[in-house]
């Protein structure tokens, strides 16, 4: 009896019971359409800066699913200036960063282009630019030869992985990969959001490279998505609750795998997590209204380039307290300015200082703009 499912002589004839994904994808497509209401009433510069706090996320999410841990201030900065948007403060992003960047930009922002090998290769490219996956050469921007056979889908630290299947050899992955993006190319047939449940099981079953399957997996989940948000903004992040969600992704994964062609258990839970973390973009849309209350508050009021992007690095999340020394460096300036600046903050009554004094001085945004 066939071990994995891409094993069977019906393979890749998938099935699930409607009725039960039906259900599913109502409550999600409810949740969608809350979201995409709120969120379309933000105005143009907000939507703006909601979508490029969501692709953050996702785009971190999406390699530490893989272990892989971001700057976050890198993705947003790298996101930011390629979408012409304030990214002032941030740091340069890595090659590393650019590479995952451009991918994810290429698979929401130009969603409605066709999937190719061609492109799936730039995407394999951009992953890996220096061709090597932490220690070792790989085989980039092509897909996996005989050699990484056999292509084992594991999770887990270096020394106690945990093998969940074997994806195909590698020699079938070219007549794999021709069928699984003639269907995902085909004019719509299904729902996006089924498709894109689908899709991401679909190719990571074949597992085409020899690295970093399971993040263009996501990215083309999220193409699926894009098209069926009808916007290119992202404006919830798959990947994040997918990250909360790491041990149960898996299970469904591998039991997805074992058995017959029947993956009813999995689109549900596909959907349902889609579900949970178009909720979670409320946490999204908070910070962004704080953003907005801050700017309020400073309207008619004249304030220098550094207090803007030191207010603009605490708004997007800076981690501990502000101290004059940390301002300082973000601005870029002396002590004696940070100060002033300061305490200019604090008279328009944007930062207050914290109860400790002396040498642990620091700084927060006022309560009511938390």
């Amino acid at each position: 009896m066939p071990t994995y499912i891409h094993q069977r002589p019906d393979w890749p004839a998938l099935t699930w019971d409607a009725g039960a994904v039906a259900e599913a994808l109502v409550q999600v497509r409810h949740r969608q359409g809350l979201l995409l209401g709120r969120m379309g009433a933000l105005g143009f510069d907000l939507q703006a800066e909601a979508g490029l706090s969501a692709l953050t996320r996702e785009v971190v999410m999406s390699s530490a699913i893989e272990g892989e841990r971001l700057n976050s201030d890198e993705v947003r900065s790298s996101i930011a200036r390629r979408l012409g948007l304030d990214a002032a403060g941030l740091p340069e992003a890595g090659r590393a960063v650019e590479g995952i960047v451009e991918m994810m930009l290429d698979a929401t922002r130009n969603c409605s282009a066709p999937l190719t090998e061609e492109r799936l290769y730039a995407w394999h490219a951009a992953l890996f630019p220096t061709g090597r996956s932490g220690g070792d050469r790989i085989t980039v921007g092509a897909w996996r030869t005989e050699t990484a056979d056999p292509m084992r889908v594991v999770s887990g630290a270096i020394g106690r992985e945990k093998v969940h299947f074997e994806a195909p050899e590698a020699a079938r992955v070219p007549e794999e990969m021709r069928r699984f993006l003639a269907w995902f190319n085909q004019p719509a047939a299904m729902d996006p959001v089924v498709k894109a449940a689908l899709a991401h099981l679909w190719f990571v079953t074949i597992h085409p490279f020899e690295d970093g399957n399971g993040r263009m997996a996501r990215a083309i989940a999220d193409m699926a998505l894009t098209r069926g948000d009808n916007t290119r903004e992202r404006f919830y992040s798959m990947s994040a609750q997918i990250e909360v969600e790491r041990r149960r992704y898996y299970h469904e994964l591998e039991r997805a795998q074992q058995g017959d062609l029947a993956v009813t258990a999995w689109m549900v839970w596909f959907l349902e997590c889609l579900g949970r973390a178009m909720d979670r973009a409320e946490e999204i849309l908070s910070a962004v209204l704080r953003k907005a209350r801050v700017w309020q508050r400073l309207t008619g009021h004249s304030i220098n380039e550094r207090q803007r992007v030191v207010l603009q690095r605490l708004l997007d999340g800076f981690a501990g307290n502000l101290t004059s020394s940390k301002y300082a460096k973000l601005a870029k300036c002396s002590p004696d300015t940070a100060l002033r600046d300061i305490q200019g903050l604090i008279g328009l009554g944007v930062l207050v200082q914290n109860p400790a004094g002396g040498r642990s001085t620091s700084y927060a945004l006022a309560n009511e703009l938390r």
